[in-house]
């Protein structure tokens, strides 16, 4: 059995007959197939899209404000249904999987709201009896392509405010996970048919989405690597772009820090889903007279962490992806004990009571080496790389010191080292004191290589609209600055 696809407001057997296996990466057991997808199914989904971007693109925000609502309601009365399924095919810990369902509830109801009354400013005129405004139009057809990290908030962060903004969607779910996307696919039978489409594949599918003429913008979350190939294809076409990319961003724990929430802090914002968050703390920098009694907090609670099947409620966190994601790791850690870090704890795959899963240990690493591999590369795991740094300034000059942007996170009781830290630390997100926390209303997205435009927030939603300046006279008459020329320039005095 190989579960259907959403085209045109019904689930239907995609065309094509290759198929892809999802497994629970806890236990390695069967969950279901998918397709994946081909020409035939991705011209059906954007056809479909294009065509009831039509009507959708003319409905007042009022009234796509009240469906999307009802999608925010249809998915909150599946919450525990589409968290378990998302915790069976991701491996993230149930309590996390049912907090995502709740935030891409809540980007439903956030954008119901922006989109029916964010319609584009007035603009002062230039001169007598006219009247100036700028309407803000969505692009048309969107394919929304995410990644298995979180397959479903990612995706709400595209398609809510996409179809807000009037446009159509054609959404690409992770083809490591794609089984809670389409069970979200349910909710969205209270809109026109056609105005949310589903396909499931890899990148091949990916590439039709991205090469086909009719989609209009590519709205994408994933690997810098696979963000410049999308850009550079996109930019050949002319075709608009929403890329939230990778990053390896730093935390910074100031001498003035309180240890009793910094460490504990430290080793959440590193560890979430098993380290496996684009945001995650991946770049840990301590000042030196503090780094001992950090890291020695840090080692005794990544201990008391409890690693297993992530059904289980009382599990801290559950397994990797897959075995290339853990054969990945494990090579990176080499890398970086062989550049001189000291690995303190964990280091190793292993299975925690007798799951066949792809588990990593919890890992910490003290003395890591600025310029060395984890500053180069993601390392996409549990693996807290602790930096030690002789102060204030040098940890925010090597803080800063790399190609990506997506966001920061400092410690410290002091006003003034926060704000010089913001103000020299490129990032599209900076935390103090408090990180990972995401804000509907706030602007979400990378610098350098972490990212082009922005996801959340008004921003979020302009994102997926372009402007339209309108300039109207209500009078109409000839003007002075017409033809002929001679008359103009005997007033200009030439």
């Amino acid at each position: 059995m190989v579960r259907p696809i959403l085209i045109n407001g019904k689930f239907v057997n995609a065309k094509s007959n290759s198929t892809i296996d999802v497994h629970n990466p806890a236990t390695l057991a069967p969950l279901d197939s998918v397709s994946s997808c081909g020409e035939a199914d991705v011209n059906a989904a954007v056809s479909a899209a294009k065509q009831a971007q039509l009507a959708w693109g003319r409905t007042s925000g009022v009234e796509r404000a009240e469906l999307m609502h009802e999608v925010a309601h249809r998915i909150r009365a599946k919450k525990k249904d589409i968290g378990t399924l998302m915790t069976q095919e991701t491996g993230k810990p149930l309590v996390e999987a049912i907090d995502c369902v709740k935030w891409v509830a809540e980007s439903f109801d956030y954008y119901a709201e922006l989109g029916r009354s964010a319609q584009g400013p007035v603009v002062a005129p230039g001169a007598d009896h006219q009247v100036n405004f700028v309407r803000k139009e969505p692009y048309g057809v969107v394919a929304c392509i995410a990644p298995f990290n979180f397959p479903l908030l990612l995706t709400a962060w595209k398609v809510a405010p996409a179809i807000a903004a009037g446009n159509a969607v054609v959404c690409k779910p992770p083809h490591q996970n794609p089984l809670s996307g389409l069970l979200l696919g349910e909710a969205y039978d209270v809109l026109p048919p056609g105005v949310v489409n589903i396909v499931t594949g890899a990148g091949d599918t990916g590439g039709l989405l991205l090469n086909h003429p009719d989609v209009d913008m590519i709205a994408f979350t994933g690997s810098t690597a696979v963000g410049k190939h999308i850009a550079s294809v996109a930019g050949s076409q002319l075709k608009k772009v929403n890329l939230e990319l990778g990053g390896i961003d730093p935390l910074i724990v100031f001498e003035d820090a309180d240890l009793d929430v910094a460490a504990p802090g430290a080793v959440w914002a590193r560890l979430l889903n098993a380290g496996q968050v684009c945001t995650s703390s991946k770049r840990i920098y301590v000042v030196e007279s503090i780094a001992q009694e950090f890291i020695k907090r840090v080692v005794e609670h990544v201990k008391t962490l409890k690693v297993g099947d992530p059904t289980d409620h009382k599990i801290d966190m559950g397994p990797l992806i897959s075995a290339d994601a853990v054969a990945k790791l494990e090579q990176q850690v080499e890398a970086v004990v062989a550049e001189g870090g000291k690995l303190l704890v964990g280091g190793k795959r292993f299975q925690p009571h007798g799951l066949k899963g792809h588990f990593f240990e919890p890992t910490v690493i003290s003395g890591v080496r600025h310029g060395g591999i984890a500053t180069k590369e993601e390392l996409f795991g549990p693996v807290v790389s602790i930096f030690i740094v002789k102060d204030a300034n040098e940890a925010i000059e090597k803080a800063n010191d790399s190609e990506y942007g997506l966001g920061a996170t400092i410690y410290t009781k002091s006003l003034e080292l926060a704000m010089r830290a913001m103000e020299n630390i490129k990032a599209g997100s900076f935390w103090i004191n408090d990180p990972l926390s995401d804000n509907n209303a706030a602007p979400f997205g990378g610098m350098r290589h972490s990212g082009i435009g922005r996801e959340l927030g008004a921003e979020g939603l302009d994102a997926f609209r372009e402007p339209k300046h309108v300039h109207l006279d209500y009078v109409q008459e000839r003007k002075p600055d017409w033809f002929p020329y001679a008359a103009r320039a005997s007033r200009m005095d030439l």
